[in-house]
């Protein structure tokens, strides 16, 4: 009988807490169903070991090792910088952490992605692919993503809090992106693999689009030479121009601010808001491109109901190339770039329509980069503009053969 019980023991032992036929003992206690393509799997091919399974493999904690056990090369996303936010925390860093360390941990970070499940569905039973609404949980508001389905955000005033209303948030209805409109998602422009390579995108405009020399603008070498299509093609961006958050301590006259999310120790308002063709600079490339302040950034404490320092103190004015998300067929007449100082943050000051320094904001004019920067490229240079808007030969040739294409094209429009 002893020797019976041994052999018992010893098979039991060497078995593990498995059946007779090495099945998973996991769904005796956890009623879980899977679905999709992992439906299929055991438990321990994400889990683990059963003797020590990890509850959540897809976690960046421990570099997502239930995921990359089968999906190899994927482990760097832990290290990007959607999940990092690098350059966010170094914005904070050098502005407002400098007058309250824990800034960003109270403000930011709600975007951070921390595991595999925040793209791919937050059931890891039922593991989806990301769809259009996945991206655009986090690429929301200000951040780009949001105007290709033809969001704008709305200004921080309770009175414009109202209207369509998607993850908490009100929008404006604007013109998306024409490649929305065709159906497309994120993922016919951009995939983990080049984001694990560094790059923005998987595709340039030129992979599906190839410039039609019919096209006036397309004739110019100096267009394809050194802009960016997206340059002349985004019909509109979201811009944010002075971007106040103020704190309050032990004060009452927070009270005062009708904002929304005003329940916490700071409240967020905006100068001014804007939805139309971008300002142009040059980005990292050399490449003429939309820029954008990312963040005219001020800051004021009020500490029983007075300011404490400076108040609207200045803590940056910098800008930042990028690609709005609204691209549409046709371009702007050539006067919206040849003859436009204030689109390249030239405006004289006789053409100012807000006084900055009037209001204690430290500034001339958001459209005069005096005091501004472009932090990943550059403001076009003041002399290669002063060639541009020269009116030579070349450029009333052009534009009297663009405003003959457009009557042309009105009149064969028009019904006979």
């Amino acid at each position: 009988m002893r020797l019976m019980m041994l052999f018992i023991a010893v098979f039991l032992t060497a078995a593990g807490p498995a059946d007779a036929r090495g099945a998973e003992n996991c769904t005796v206690c956890h009623r879980v169903t899977l679905a999709g393509k992992h439906g299929k799997l055991p438990c321990l091919s994400c889990h683990g070991k059963e003797v020590r399974p990890s509850p959540n493999p897809a976690s960046f904690v421990d570099n997502a090792a239930g995921c990359t056990g089968c999906h190899r090369g994927y482990g760097g996303m832990a290290g990007h910088v959607m999940a990092t936010l690098s350059g966010e925390r170094g914005f904070v860093q050098r502005t407002y952490g400098r007058h309250d360390p824990a800034f960003f941990t109270n403000n930011c970070g709600e975007c951070h992605v921390r595991s595999c499940l925040d793209c791919h569905g937050s059931d890891g039973h039922r593991i989806v692919r990301p769809d259009l609404n996945a991206c655009l949980s986090c690429h929301k508001g200000y951040f780009t993503g949001a105007e290709y389905s033809g969001r704008a955000p709305r200004e921080e005033h309770e009175r414009y809090q109202r209207g369509v209303e998607i993850e908490g948030e009100p929008y404006l209805k604007m013109l998306p992106d024409v490649h929305f409109e065709k159906g497309l998602t994120c993922a016919a422009c951009h995939d983990m693999a080049s984001f694990l390579a560094g790059r923005k995108s998987a595709k340039k405009c030129t992979g599906c689009h190839q410039p039609s020399r019919k096209v006036l603008e397309h004739r110019i070498a100096a267009h394809l030479d050194k802009m960016e299509c997206y340059a002349c093609h985004s019909a509109w961006a979201p811009q944010e121009y002075g971007t106040f958050y103020l704190r309050f301590t032990d004060s009452t006259v927070q009270n005062l601010y009708r904002l929304r999310d005003n329940n916490g120790e700071y409240v967020k308002s905006v100068y001014l808001k804007k939805q139309d063709a971008p300002p142009l600079g040059v980005n990292g490339r050399g490449m003429v491109s939309p820029v954008r302040p990312e963040f005219i950034a001020y800051y004021s404490h009020l500490c029983n109901d007075r300011p404490e320092g400076v108040e609207n103190r200045l803590l940056a004015a910098e800008w930042r190339a990028f690609f709005p998300h609204t691209v549409r067929r046709g371009a702007p007449m050539c006067d919206g770039c040849h003859d436009n100082r204030r689109r390249f943050l030239l405006e004289k000051p006789e053409e100012r329509i807000y006084r900055l320094r009037e209001d204690g904001m430290s500034l001339d004019s958001f459209w005069d980069r005096t005091g501004q920067r472009v932090v990943n490229g550059s403001f076009l240079d003041a002399g290669r503009y002063q060639e541009m808007a020269a009116r030579k030969p070349a450029y009333t040739k052009g534009y009297v053969e663009k405003w003959k294409s457009l009557v042309n094209r009105v009149d064969s429009s028009s019904s006979r």
